[in-house]
């Protein structure tokens, strides 16, 4: 699996990549919404763990970036975020996330609901 890591927390993103690398999958990071573009069009990923409050683009635009363009929409979104308002979640659901994970999160939380869209993803790829 491709994961894109996006999040402008620099723990976070290294042990989420080191986590996800050792589980054998392709990891790419990105530290703002735009840098999270130039990965998504250069490599399409299936999945995309997305904090919402960063600098220059937030996670929602990256969110709708995804779920509006035909070659990324079947990418799995996963909000990773402080923003932890059933109103906030709501949100980030509407705009096509697969899973919402408030912050502080366990990483191996995390890292069983990840497993849990791979089966997803693999089981309608069969």
């Amino acid at each position: 699996m491709k994961i894109l890591i996006v999040d402008d927390e620099p723990n976070i993103l290294m042990s989420l990549e080191f986590l996800m690398k050792k589980e054998g999958h392709k990891v790419f990071i990105a530290r703002d919404g735009a840098e999270a573009f130039d990965i998504i069009e250069a490599n399409i990923p299936d999945i995309v763990l997305l904090d919402i409050m960063m600098p220059k683009v937030d996670g929602y635009q990256v969110c709708e970036f995804i779920k509006k363009h035909d070659s990324y929409k079947h990418a799995k979104v996963v909000f990773m975020s402080a923003k932890s308002k059933e109103a906030d979640m709501a949100k980030g659901l509407e705009l096509g996330a697969s899973l919402y994970v408030p912050k502080p999160f366990s990483t191996r939380d995390l890292m069983a609901k990840v497993n849990g869209l791979i089966r997803e993803i693999s089981g309608a790829a069969a």
